[in-house]
C-alpha cells in the first residue's frame, strides 16, 4: 500500500497506528515534526498519504497543489495524498468525523446555541456543521477573542451545546477542565473532540450532569475511516466504523477494581487478565516498589499519610494508560482526589465480599481497626466511586465472567 503517517508535533497521546491498522491498513505509523521540518517532509518525504494534526491543519496548505472544496472551505487539511503525478492534494475528513460523533451520541445543533471552545482548525470544523446544520447561534470562545474564558460564563449563559476544541485536559495533561459546565443552565449536550483520555474532566463532569455527550474516539475513528477511503479508494462500510469504535474502547479500557482489604481484587484480577489479555497492574506492589519496603514498614515509619500520598501518585501513574486491570488498595477511596485519576480510562468495578471472610494478615488498618466499622465508613465512598457492583461469590473465573458480562 506504501507509506502512511500522522503528523504532527507531539503523538505520543495518539491511537491512529492502531485505528488504521483495524481498518485493513498496516503500514501506517507516527512521525513526529519540528514546524520548520514541515515543508521539507511533505515535499521530500518518503510517503504515499498523511493525516495532520495539531497545530499543521493549517501550516501545510501553502506546501500542497491543490484543496479539495471542503478543506477550502474549512481553511484546514487533515489528509494529504500524493497522485500518481507527484503532486499533493489536501484535503479534509474532520467534517465527516465531527458530523458522524454528533449523530451517533443523539447531539442535534439545529435551533441550539452552541459554544465552541478553542480557535484552532478543529474549532473551525465545528462552527462549519454547527452552521451547516442551522444552529441558532454560534459562538466562538478564545484566550483573546471578544468571549474568554473570563466573560463566557455573563455572555453565553443561554449555550445549550458546548464542544471542546482545545488541547486542555489531553494527555499527558489531563485532570483539567477549560469551563465549568455546571454554570450553564440550559446545557444539553456537551462534545470533547480529545480521545484520550476516553473520560476528560469535561466528559466526567458532562456526565455528573446527566447530559448527552461524546468524546473524540468516533470523531477519531469515522474520520480515520474516510482518510482510508482517500489513500485506497475502498469504500468502508459505515457499519464497520462502528465495529471498530467498539472494539478499540474495549481494548484500550482499564478495568480497576475497588473494594475491602482481603475483598479479592488480586485474585479476581489474575482471572481478569487471563480472560480478557489485559494487564495486570496491582497498585499495592508498585507502592513497595516504590518505596523499597513493605506496606506494613511504611505504616510503621512514615504513618499513613504518607503511605496515601505514595498511593495517589501511582494511581495517577498507572490511571492514565490503557489494556489495564487495575487491583486497588481497598483505602484507594478514602482520598477523592483519587477518584479522577481511576476513572479517567476505566470502568470502576467495586467488587464485594461479606465482612467475615475478609482477612486480616498484612493488612495494617484491618489488623487495628473494627473492619464493620470500617465497611460502614467506605461503603458510600466504593459506591460513589464504582460503576458497578459484583459480589464475590464462586470461583475467581466465574467472578471474572460476570464482570466481563456487566462490562458488555
Amino acid at each position: 500500500m506504501g507509506k502512511y503517517y500522522l503528523i504532527g508535533e507531539h503523538l505520543s497521546h495518539s491511537f491512529s497506528p492502531q485505528v488504521h491498522a483495524m481498518l485493513g491498513n498496516p503500514d501506517y505509523s507516527l512521525k513526529e515534526l519540528a514546524p520548520e521540518a514541515v515543508g521539507e517532509f511533505l515535499w521530500h518525504g518518503d510517503y504515499q498519504g498523511l493525516n495532520v494534526t495539531i497545530p499543521y491543519k493549517q501550516t501545510v496548505i501553502p506546501y500542497l497543489d491543490e484543496l479539495t472544496p471542503a478543506a477550502a472551505k474549512l481553511g484546514a487539511v487533515n489528509t494529504i495524498t500524493r497522485r500518481p503525478d507527484g503532486t499533493l492534494l489536501g484535503d479534509n475528513t474532520d467534517y465527516f468525523g465531527f458530523s458522524y460523533a454528533l449523530q451517533s451520541a443523539g447531539i442535534a445543533l439545529a435551533q441550539r446555541h452552541v459554544l465552541i471552545l478553542g480557535s484552532g482548525g478543529a474549532a473551525k470544523t465545528a462552527v462549519a456543521v454547527a452552521k451547516d446544520q442551522g444552529a441558532a447561534s454560534v459562538t466562538v470562545v478564545s484566550r483573546s477573542g471578544k468571549i474568554h474564558y473570563e466573560n463566557v460564563y455573563d455572555l453565553c449563559e443561554n449555550a445549550q451545546v458546548i464542544v471542546n476544541c482545545t488541547p486542555v485536559g489531553m494527555y499527558p495533561k489531563s485532570g483539567h477542565s477549560p469551563i465549568d459546565l455546571a454554570k450553564f443552565p440550559h446545557l444539553c449536550g456537551a462534545v470533547d473532540m480529545i480521545y484520550n483520555p476516553a473520560r476528560t474532566v469535561f466528559m466526567a463532569q458532562a456526565e455528573q450532569l446527566g447530559l448527552p455527550r461524546t468524546n473524540g474516539l468516533s470523531m477519531l475513528v469515522s474520520q480515520a475511516a474516510a482518510g482510508h477511503e482517500r489513500f485506497t479508494g475502498a469504500p468502508i462500510d459505515p457499519a464497520q466504523i462502528a465495529r471498530i469504535m467498539r472494539a478499540f474502547a474495549n481494548e484500550s479500557a482499564n478495568v480497576v477494581l475497588i473494594g475491602m482489604p482481603g475483598c479479592g481484587k488480586s485474585t479476581v484480577g489474575e482471572a481478569l487478565a487471563h480472560a480478557t489479555g489485559k494487564r495486570l497492574v496491582d497498585t499495592d506492589a508498585l507502592i513497595v516498589q516504590k518505596a523499597g519496603m513493605s506496606i506494613p514498614e511504611i505504616f510503621a515509619t512514615q504513618g499513613e499519610d504518607a503511605f496515601r500520598a505514595l498511593e495517589h501518585e501511582v494511581i495517577c501513574e498507572v490511571g492514565m494508560g490503557h489494556g489495564q486491570i487495575i487491583a486497588t488498595g481497598g483505602g484507594v477511596v478514602t482520598r477523592p482526589e483519587n477518584r479522577y485519576p481511576l476513572r479517567q480510562n476505566a470502568t470502576v468495578i467495586w467488587l464485594q465480599r461479606p465482612i467475615e471472610h475478609l482477612p486480616r494478615e498484612g493488612r495494617p488498618l484491618s489488623l487495628i481497626t473494627d473492619l464493620t466499622q470500617m465497611y460502614r465508613v467506605r461503603e458510600p465512598l466504593y459506591r460513589a466511586f464504582c460503576d458497578a457492583a459484583i459480589p464475590n461469590r464462586g470461583t475467581p473465573d466465574a467472578v471474572a465472567a460476570r464482570i466481563l458480562e456487566a462490562l458488555s
